[in-house]
């Protein structure tokens, strides 16, 4: 089997104003990402996807050019099915003759950012097409899955402290969440703020529903530890990005001051940030985005990290269709899997670029045993949202 064509295509898709939320990142007026195709000679075609930043909106022109003009040309004519070999091709390019023979790598500067990203939706393409050559589902081919379905958190809460109860609580009555995340950080303006919506959010829900809070790596050390203290009697299921992804040291400290368990990620590139994460003791919970973070491949590595230092495994899923399934895949084969995040924001990527749906079910999404990743891109989506190179 060889690699025909390699295309990304950046899908711009604009959010009505009456679905458009407001956080830290502004107001969302679209929905971003790129979605990348391979095609094979024997008429498989994988798709993946690539995001430029970890909100929904972002220019993604840079991504989709580097997939287009850097990382095409090596994997034309290539075997799709060499995925291992075809990553440390593109993380090692022009070195990987010298990585792939002596084992170790040899990266030059694109060991972070967007050149990482490239390779996410690479990667995961090339993982849909190994599952559909062989007619299994990926999870299959990352060892079974360890369940039927999984356990799902609704992810939003950007309203504010009047009406945050009602809003979490409307979330668990839609689809029978067991679980619900809020945002919280230098949107609300103060620590205190950010506090009394947690206190009144959990006040809503009462004691039986699970709650996060996410600051977006917002917050100060000091302004973290603050709010750490002042919530830790609403039973948080985690405080989500506490400080800059850039201050791993700062993050362990927070957590060493507080029992609010700590979660991070999905700003992060490969197994090497989390390997920082996890020997700082800086996180309960890996949170890997799979269109960032290099991909299924390197997820699973960062899988094996998580299980090895006995912490948990939630993968960002604030994404379309592709890394959405992709991550499904990963935490339902994972040792350190536990439960699946699920966008309660306006989300066409993840709802309309596809055929099949992921529907939530008594708080549960089934796991899919249809081959590959378990999805049919919908190319008119492509044609109508995707923007020209």
């Amino acid at each position: 089997m060889k690699i025909t064509a390699v295309s990304a295509t950046w899908c711009h898709v604009p959010i009505p104003y009456e679905r458009q939320h407001v956080s830290d990142f502004g107001r969302v007026t679209s929905f971003d990402s790129v979605i990348v195709r391979i095609d094979t000679d024997s008429g498989h075609t994988g798709w993946g996807e690539a995001k430029a930043g970890v909100g929904s909106a972002a220019a993604c022109a840079g991504l989709a050019a580097i997939i287009n003009d850097d990382y095409a040309p090596l994997l034309l004519g290539q075997d799709p099915r060499d995925i291992s070999r075809l990553w440390d091709v593109m993380y090692n390019t022009p070195r990987e003759g010298y990585a792939v023979a002596r084992g170790h790598a040899l990266p030059q500067l694109g060991r972070r950012g967007l050149s990482i990203s490239a390779i996410a939706g690479v990667d995961v393409a090339l993982w849909d097409i190994l599952g559909k050559s062989l007619g299994v589902p990926v999870w299959r081919l990352l060892g079974g899955r360890r369940a039927e379905r999984m356990p799902a958190y609704a992810s939003g809460g950007w309203a504010d402290a009047s009406a945050i109860g009602a809003q979490l609580k409307g979330y668990v009555e839609k689809a029978g969440f067991r679980a619900v995340k809020m945002r919280v950080g230098v949107m609300d303006g103060t620590v205190a703020a950010s506090a009394a919506r947690v206190k009144a959010a959990r006040a809503g829900l009462g004691p039986d529903i699970g709650l996060a809070a996410d600051a977006h790596g917002t917050w100060t050390v000091a302004e973290a530890k603050a709010f750490a203290r002042m919530v830790e009697d609403c039973d948080l299921m985690w405080f989500e990005e506490p400080v800059s992804a850039d201050d791993k040291a700062g993050m362990a400290e927070v957590r060493r001051s507080s029992a609010v368990p700590i979660s991070a990620g999905e700003s992060e590139f490969t197994r090497h940030d989390f390997r920082e994460i996890c020997e700082l003791r800086a996180a309960d919970v890996l949170q890997p985005d799979l269109a960032i973070a290099g991909g299924i491949s390197e997820a699973v590595r960062i899988g094996a990290l998580a299980s090895a230092y006995n912490l948990r495994l939630a993968p960002h899923l604030w994404s379309g269709a592709p890394a959405f399934a992709a991550g499904l895949h990963v935490a339902a084969s994972s040792s350190a899997g536990f439960i699946l995040e699920y966008s309660l924001g306006h989300n066409p990527m993840l709802h309309e670029l596809v055929e099949e749906s992921f529907p939530v079910v008594d708080g549960h999404v089934a796991v899919p045993d249809r081959p590959g990743l378990g999805i049919t891109v919908r190319e008119s989506f492509l044609k109508q949202y995707g923007r020209s190179r």
